[in-house]
């Protein structure tokens, strides 16, 4: 007599991720949130203050976080001191340029279209990764990336769906695309500079160094219109300290968060609570600013997201290839 049929139990080295996996589930809901309140303070601050001093405010707020950090760990523990000074200051520099267009893009167009082009920066970097850090140009990567630039022209352009093709890309979409291609660079740099850094301090400089060219563009510009930046305005606007604190601490939140949960869980199962980043910021813009998610929009986002499902199964199947082959 055959024995009836039994589900077979998780193994030994699959029973603590599924245990991780609530906390995991919080760690991105903190994450989801917090991009949700950068969005929205960085549009509302942006509304009163140039870009470059807000990004200023904002990583003065990321240093006093992360050097209480520093502080709380002792001189036992890995300091802020490092030897690739070089390397974090062209990382920063790229950072700064696509902070910096990111946020232009907040105040000019809607925010599910500024994140659905954001999305596509991860396609950039599985192109550019083969030849800037010698892994390999696989068909999968070259189908996700294809994939996703075609979701990116439709929510460019949604004309395309219908044949109607009009070419009516405005500057906020074009900063949102120049925002995108500067993280994925910025991307490639962090994951250079992880093989000799770690990240707390990776984080460390990044902020400093934007803070240091952010202060400098601005006093270059101070001089030139006879004005002190810095300080005019803010005590007009005693809100706008409430907003820089909330884009400042929410940033760094989002970034942890997100960290958290991939380091409890495999990326497989955090990306897609990643992407529900998309339609959260949507249900923001017509909430609080009445935005309309058009079909091209929609569509498009949608052909992003699955983009970056299909780069992140290509990514895990070679993984896991490359571990059975080392076996």
């Amino acid at each position: 007599m055959t024995p009836p049929a039994t589900t077979p139990s998780p193994s030994a080295a699959e029973l603590p991720a599924l245990s991780a996996m609530p906390r995991a589930v919080a760690w991105m809901g903190l994450a989801l949130l917090s991009f949700s309140a950068i969005a929205i303070a960085g549009r509302e601050a942006g509304r009163m203050l140039p870009t470059s001093e807000l990004i200023f405010w904002r990583s003065l707020i990321g240093i006093a976080v992360i050097g209480a950090i520093y502080a709380r760990q002792g001189p036992a523990a890995a300091g802020p001191r490092t030897r690739v000074l070089p390397q974090h200051a062209l990382r920063a520099l790229v950072h700064y340029g696509a902070q910096w267009a990111w946020l232009q893009a907040l105040t000019l167009i809607a925010l599910a279209e500024l994140f659905a082009l954001e999305f596509t920066s991860p396609l950039w970097v599985a192109i550019a990764a083969p030849f800037v850090l010698g892994e390999r140009l696989t068909g999968w990567r070259m189908a996700a990336a294809a994939l996703g630039f075609l979701g990116a022209v439709v929510v460019v352009e949604p004309g395309i769906l219908t044949g109607h093709l009009q070419l009516t890309a405005s500057t906020g979409t074009l900063l949102a695309l120049t925002a995108a291609v500067g993280f994925a660079a910025a991307m490639i740099m962090t994951k250079r500079l992880t093989r000799v850094e770690p990240a707390l301090r990776i984080l460390f400089w990044m902020q400093v160094l934007q803070a240091i060219i952010a202060a400098l563009l601005l006093v270059i510009g101070g001089v030139r219109n006879g004005h002190w930046p810095l300080v005019a305005g803010l005590g007009t606007e005693p809100r706008m300290w409430g907003w820089i604190a909330v884009l400042g601490i929410a940033g760094l939140g989002a970034h942890f968060g997100q960290a958290r949960a991939f380091a409890l869980v495999d990326a497989m199962i955090v990306a897609p609570l990643d992407f529900l980043r998309l339609p959260l910021i949507a249900s923001v813009g017509a909430l609080v600013y009445g935005e309309v998610l058009s079909p091209g929009l929609a569509i498009g986002g949608a052909i992003v997201v699955a983009a970056n499902c299909i780069n992140i199964f290509a990514e895990r199947r070679a993984k896991l290839s490359a571990g059975r082959n080392g076996a």
